[in-house]
């Protein structure tokens, strides 16, 4: 039998979950809305309990021609005639499982790790049930919360694993709904594997409409999530040359649509970000309540999430924000302000990436490092700190995180590091005035959003326009003889920053003459 995994429901009969409702009902209307595949699941029932209700869901599932597996127990499964079975990792082992059902039947095999997924691939399992991608109540023993990141690596193994008999499916489960199942198909895609299909539970079980929530997820799932951008086919400005030359277009655009740059910043630095971007064009908004998030996302602009100063109110605010633009393609820049600096904030980091999807992430190495998963030193405040890491490894670092979250990351320094997953570039620009004021990183952000903003094909191109534009306007106003240290050098700043987007309206691009970009290979 040909499964299609696309939409996987799998059932709850908790009071929490069901309530009073028909599970047999409820299962009908999913299937009526999309379900191409039903999990029986229930935990707490009696053995004849259960195969009383597999029996009347099979009933159903056989008239939409779908299958139905069963969670656990192979011998209600063989009581009902039931195409299969779902297994987990401290449930019967495969080859028993297999054993007793035959070679016909379905068995899939919950995997949340690579070790996990290639003894069920060897051991004959028809699919992947991968997870737990994100916290769930559904569960009571979660193990692991892995994520897309470690969804992917498991996808990634699968594809490598060339010479099987059969395909293995894979499908993702744990908290999936309609807010993330966009984000958890893209994310989760390796170069050469995806994933065939998500598992949801209380999207559907616990929805008004369980009809109607199938629907919907349905039409997600096969559906690319708009901030995916538009297909291009293939990645366009390879050279550091060829990039630089599209720049002043981009500063220029920016000038003609002022585009809304949306900061849920620090109060630290709401004023200076506020001037940076009437400077280069832009129009700053400065609002941190996420209830204006999803008017404020229709304006065509773009969103910063700065996690200066975080709470745990602020951080579900920001969650809420980030997913009101996703919703409509909204670019989203995150800079995980000392990460590093405290294990608060580095669980904050968790649940911002666990929330929602960042189009730009920027930070110092440590803070990139965090966002990795793999720097558990302590930061010095919100400070970057010394580093001894070599410019070959940073460049690593960042090609590794934006190919893992599909998107582009900028590791900002004395020589910054900016990658797609497949360009990566060094920028040798800026001055050492950036380091002795407050705020320079947060107003970078605000200047990168405000150009992807208008630049939407390649982010990455974006990114690049604004460092220079940035970067190069700090080296200018550095030299001017009206400065002589941090306290004039930011009304000069922000004074060369407007200088520059005078020179751009009028065509004028002799500014980008310094900039120093250098295309690296990263093996």
């Amino acid at each position: 039998m040909l499964i299609d995994y696309s939409l996987y429901f799998v059932t709850d009969s908790t009071n929490a979950i069901l309530g009073h409702r028909d599970l047999v009902k409820v299962v009908e209307e999913a299937l009526e809305g999309g379900v191409t595949i039903v999990q029986y699941r229930d935990k707490k029932s009696d053995t004849a309990d259960l195969i009383r209700t597999a029996k009347l869901l099979h009933a159903v599932t056989q008239k939409h021609g779908v299958p139905l597996l069963i969670n656990d127990r192979v011998d209600v499964a063989l009581a009902v005639e039931a195409e299969g079975v779902h297994i987990g990792q401290d449930d019967m082992d495969l080859a028993t499982a297999r054993k007793l059902l035959g070679p016909k039947a379905t068995i899939g095999v919950t995997c949340s790790s690579v070790s996990e997924a290639h003894a069920a691939i060897l051991g004959g399992a028809n699919y992947l049930g991968i997870g737990t991608m994100f916290a769930t109540p559904t569960k009571e023993n979660t193990k692991s919360i892995i994520g897309t990141a470690g969804t992917r690596a498991i996808l990634e193994h699968l594809a490598a694993m060339t010479e099987l008999p059969h395909r293995v499916g894979a499908v993702a489960i744990g908290g999936i709904n309609a807010s993330n199942v966009q984000r958890v198909m893209y994310q989760s895609k390796s170069t050469f594997r995806g994933l065939d299909g998500v598992a949801v539970v209380s999207a559907i079980v616990a929805a008004q409409s369980p009809k109607d929530a199938a629907a919907r997820l349905l039409d997600l799932i096969k559906s690319p999530p708009p901030f995916a951008g538009p297909l291009t086919g293939e990645v366009k400005g390879r050279t550091a040359e060829g990039l630089i030359r599209k720049v002043q277009g981009i500063v220029k655009e920016v000038g003609l649509v002022v585009p809304v740059c949306h900061n849920m910043t620090n109060t630290v630095v709401q004023n200076f970000a506020a001037n940076v971007a009437v400077a280069i064009g832009a129009s700053p908004c400065m609002a941190n309540d996420a209830g204006e998030a999803e008017d404020l996302a229709q304006l065509g602009g773009s969103l910063v999430i700065n996690m200066g100063t975080p709470t745990p109110d602020g951080i579900s605010n920001y969650i809420r924000a980030v997913q009101a633009y996703n919703s409509c393609g909204g670019p989203v820049l995150l800079d995980p302000v000392g990460a590093g600096g405290s294990s608060l904030r580095r669980e904050a980091v968790k649940k911002l990436m666990a929330g929602g999807y960042f189009d730009i992430i920027k930070g110092n190495e440590f803070e990139i490092m965090v966002v990795l998963g793999f720097s558990k030193s302590q930061q010095r405040g919100v400070d970057s700190g010394k580093s001894d890491t070599s410019l070959a490894e940073k460049a690593r670092l960042v090609k590794k995180l934006a190919a893992r979250e599909r998107n582009v990351v900028i590791m900002t320094g004395p020589v910054d590091v900016i990658s797609d997953g497949e360009r990566t570039f060094l920028i040798h620009n800026g001055s050492k005035l950036l380091g002795r004021i407050t705020g320079s990183g947060c107003t970078l952000g605000t200047t990168v959003a405000a150009f992807v903003a208008v630049e939407r094909e390649d982010k990455l191109l974006a990114a690049l326009a604004g460092i220079l534009m940035f970067e190069i306007a700090a080296e200018r106003a550095a030299v001017r003889p009206e400065v002589h240290g941090p306290g004039t050098f930011v009304p000069a700043f922000i004074d060369v920053l407007s200088s520059i987007a005078s020179q751009a309206e009028k065509g004028d691009s002799t500014w980008l003459a310094a900039a120093n970009v250098e295309a690296v290979d990263v093996s």
